[in-house]
C-alpha cells in the first residue's frame, strides 16, 4: 500500500510596503540638489548673477575709494548714508529683480528648451513635485549672491564713512543725530548764521568773514545784499531758537552726506532686498513655465519693472486706481524701509518716510497681500501648466 504525503500550497508572500515616493508632490533632497546644479552649471548665467549683484556695487565703491585716496579735494568719501541709499534704491533694488527673474525664466523654460521635459514625465515623479523642487533650487542661489553684495555696501558705506567734514564751509563733527546737531548749532552760533543756509541778514551779533557782506552803522559786517539795512542784534534766547531752527532745516542734507546707515537700517534693507529678488524669481518662474519660453517672459518682466511700474506707483489713473495697487512693485515700495529715497529714480524716503506720499496710496495690509498673492497665483499658474502641458 502507498502513502501519498499531502503537499500544501505555498503560503503567499507578504507584499513589501513600497517606498516609491515617485508620485508625491513634495520634491525631494535629490530632485532639488539636481535642479540647483542644472543651474549652476549655466556660466553666462552665473556670470550675470554675479557681475550685477556683487561686481556693479564693487566696481563703483572701489573706484570712490581709489578716487578720495588720490584725489580727497575733488572725490568724498566712498562711504557714508547717501552712498548706501543711492546704491540700495537705485542699483541693487532694480537690476536684482531683474537677474533674478531672468533666473526664474530660465529655471522654468529650461527643460522644454533643451527637450528634456518628456524624459522627466516618464520617470514617474510628480510633475508638481519637479515644479516645485525649482523654487529653493532657484533661491538658494539668488539669496546668498544678494546678501554677498549687500553685505559689501554696507561695510564700506559703515568703515569709509567720513570722519572729517566741512559742511557749506562750517566745520561740523561727524555722524551727529537731529539732537546733536542742534545742540551743536546752540553752541556754535557764529558758524550757523555765517556759513549755513540763511534766508535773512545775518544778525549784528556776529561778523562773518565770507560771503555778500555789507556794513552797518557800528562797523558790523553782516550777510546781504549791499546797501540793506543793518538787522539789530539778537537776544541769547533768539539766538538760540534760530541757531536750532537752522539746524533742524539742514539736517536732511547734513544725513544724506555725512551719516552712515543705522544698524537697523541696514537690517531692514537687507531683508526688503532678498524679498524683492524672491519675488522676482518666484515671478520669473511661473511666467517662464506658463508660457513655455524664457526671451519673452524676460522682456515682459523688464517692461513691467523698468516701464510699468514706475509709472502706476508715482501717477495716478482715474477709474484705475485698484488696478495700480495690484502692481507687485508698487506694493514693495510701500514696504520700503523709511529713509531710503524711492525707487524707480524718485526722491525722498520711501516707504512710511517723507516720499511715500509720492506713491498711489496703498495700506500696508494691502502691499503685504498683493506680495502674497502675487507669489501664489504666479506659483499656483505656472504649476498648472506644467501638469497639464503634453509631453
Amino acid at each position: 500500500m502507498t502513502t501519498m504525503t499531502e503537499v500544501s500550497a505555498p503560503a503567499p508572500v507578504p507584499a513589501m510596503a513600497s517606498n516609491d515616493r515617485r508620485g508625491s508632490w513634495i520634491p525631494t533632497g535629490a530632485m532639488i540638489t539636481t535642479r540647483l546644479m542644472e543651474l549652476r552649471k549655466r556660466r553666462g548665467l552665473m556670470i550675470a548673477l554675479v557681475v550685477v549683484n556683487i561686481g556693479i556695487p564693487t566696481i563703483f565703491l572701489v573706484i570712490r575709494l581709489l578716487g578720495h585716496a588720490f584725489a580727497p579735494h575733488s572725490y568724498g568719501p566712498a562711504g557714508g548714508y547717501d552712498i548706501f541709499t543711492n546704491l540700495v534704491a537705485g542699483v541693487m533694488y532694480v537690476f536684482g529683480f531683474i537677474v533674478a527673474a531672468t533666473l526664474g525664466c530660465t529655471a522654468g523654460s529650461v527643460d522644454l528648451s533643451e527637450g528634456m521635459f518628456r524624459h522627466l514625465v516618464v520617470t514617474g515623479r510628480s510633475r508638481l513635485a519637479l515644479y516645485m523642487a525649482r523654487i529653493p533650487a532657484g533661491l538658494a542661489i539668488i539669496v546668498p549672491l544678494v546678501a554677498v553684495g549687500f553685505i559689501i555696501v554696507c561695510t564700506v558705506c559703515v568703515f569709509a564713512a567720513p570722519t572729517t567734514i566741512s559742511y557749506d564751509g562750517a566745520n561740523i563733527p561727524a555722524h551727529l543725530s537731529l539732537t546733536g546737531l542742534e545742540t551743536w548749532a546752540v553752541d556754535h552760533p557764529n558758524a550757523v548764521f555765517c556759513d549755513l543756509p540763511y534766508p535773512g541778514p545775518t544778525p549784528a551779533n556776529f561778523r562773518c568773514g565770507g560771503g555778500p557782506v555789507s556794513s552797518g552803522p557800528g562797523g558790523q559786517v553782516f550777510k546781504g545784499a549791499p546797501g540793506a539795512s543793518a538787522p539789530t542784534p539778537l537776544s541769547p534766547g533768539a539766538i538760540r531758537t534760530e541757531a536750532t531752527q537752522i539746524a533742524q532745516e539742514n539736517y536732511g542734507g547734513y544725513r544724506q552726506e555725512f551719516l552712515y546707515p543705522s544698524n537697523s537700517l541696514m537690517i531692514k534693507t537687507g531683508l526688503w532686498l532678498e524679498l524683492e529678488a524672491a519675488i522676482g524669481f518666484i515671478v520669473g518662474l511661473g511666467l517662464a513655465s506658463l508660457t513655455g519660453q524664457r526671451t519673452v517672459s524676460v522682456v515682459l518682466l523688464i517692461v513691467l519693472e523698468l516701464i510699468l511700474t514706475p509709472i502706476v506707483s508715482t501717477h495716478r489713473i482715474p477709474h484705475l486706481v485698484n488696478l495700480e495697487r495690484g502692481v507687485v512693485g508698487l506694493a514693495t515700495a510701500h514696504i520700503e524701509p523709511g529713509g531710503l529715497p524711492l525707487p524707480f529714480g524718485g526722491g525722498g524716503g520711501g516707504g512710511p518716510g517723507e516720499g511715500g506720499a509720492q506713491l498711489v496710496p496703498e495700506s500696508i495690509t494691502v502691499a503685504v497681500c498683493v506680495i502674497v498673492g502675487w507669489v501664489v497665483v504666479w506659483t499656483a499658474l505656472g504649476a498648472w501648466r506644467m501638469m497639464t502641458r503634453d509631453a
